[in-house]
C-alpha cells in the first residue's frame, strides 16, 4: 500500500539543497541518489510540472525516475498529499515527463556534435570503433538489424580482442527523427560517441530516460 507523503518529503528549494545527493521518493519511500530521482514543483498558476535541471524555484516532490512510479502518483493523488494543497496534474503528465528526457537527450547529443565529439553513419562509426576512438556506440531505435547486429558484433568483438570485462555502451533510446535532430542531418542511424564532457552529459542523460522507460532499474553501462 502507498504510503502518505509527509510535509518533510519536500525539499526547501534548489538554493537551498545544494550539497544534498539523496532524497526519499514519495512513492516506494525509498532514498536514493538524486541522479535516480525526478524532481517536481507546483508552477505559479497550481500546475504539478517536471523540473529535470533541479533549478525551478519552490519547494519540490521527489519520485524514482519510473513511468510506474510517476503513474502511481497522479493514480494516487501523491501529488496534493505531498504539496499539502490542490494541485492541477495534467493526465499526460507521466507521457510529457518522457518527451522532456527525450528532449534533454536530444539536446545533450546535439551539444556533443557541436564540439566535435559524435560521429554519424555506419563507415565513420565502425571505424571510430575499431580505432578504439568511441566511447559509446548509438544506433536508432527504429533502425534496421541488419546494420545494428553488424555495429554490435564489432562491439563485442573488440571488447574480446582487448580483454575488457564490459563492452562499450549502446545506446537506442532516439529514433531516427531525433538523432536528425541532435545532429543537424538526415537519416541518421548510427552514430559513436567520442571521448569529452558533452558525450559524458548526453550518456547521463541517455541512461536516466532508459530507466524510466524501463522501470526505473540501473542500467549497466
Amino acid at each position: 500500500m502507498l504510503a502518505i507523503a509527509d510535509p518533510a518529503d519536500l525539499d526547501d528549494g534548489p538554493r537551498t539543497n545544494k550539497s544534498a545527493t539523496t532524497r526519499m521518493c514519495v512513492v516506494t519511500r525509498e532514498v536514493r541518489p538524486i541522479g535516480d530521482l525526478i524532481r517536481f514543483v507546483v508552477s505559479p498558476s497550481g500546475e504539478v510540472i517536471v523540473d529535470l535541471k533541479r533549478k525551478l524555484p519552490g519547494r519540490g516532490l521527489w519520485i524514482s525516475a519510473s513511468h510506474a512510479a510517476v503513474a502511481e502518483a497522479v493514480r494516487r493523488h501523491q501529488f496534493s498529499k505531498g504539496f499539502k494543497r490542490d494541485v492541477h496534474v495534467s493526465a499526460s503528465l507521466v507521457e510529457k515527463t518522457r518527451q522532456l528526457m527525450v528532449r534533454s537527450a536530444i539536446d545533450a547529443l546535439a551539444v556533443a556534435a557541436k564540439a566535435g565529439q559524435v560521429v554519424a553513419g555506419f563507415a565513420k562509426a565502425e571505424d571510430a570503433l575499431l580505432r578504439h576512438q568511441a566511447v559509446a556506440l548509438l544506433h536508432a531505435a527504429d533502425g534496421a538489424a541488419d546494420g545494428i547486429r553488424k555495429l554490435d558484433a564489432t562491439v563485442a568483438k573488440i571488447a574480446a580482442q582487448s580483454g575488457r570485462t564490459q563492452e562499450i555502451p549502446v545506446v537506442t533510446t532516439l529514433t531516427s527523427a531525433e538523432l536528425d535532430l541532435a545532429l543537424g542531418r538526415a537519416n541518421v542511424i548510427h552514430a559513436a560517441l567520442l571521448a569529452g564532457p558533452a558525450s559524458k552529459t548526453f550518456l547521463q542523460r541517455s541512461q536516466i530516460l532508459v530507466r524510466y522507460q524501463d522501470g526505473g532499474q540501473r542500467q549497466g553501462s
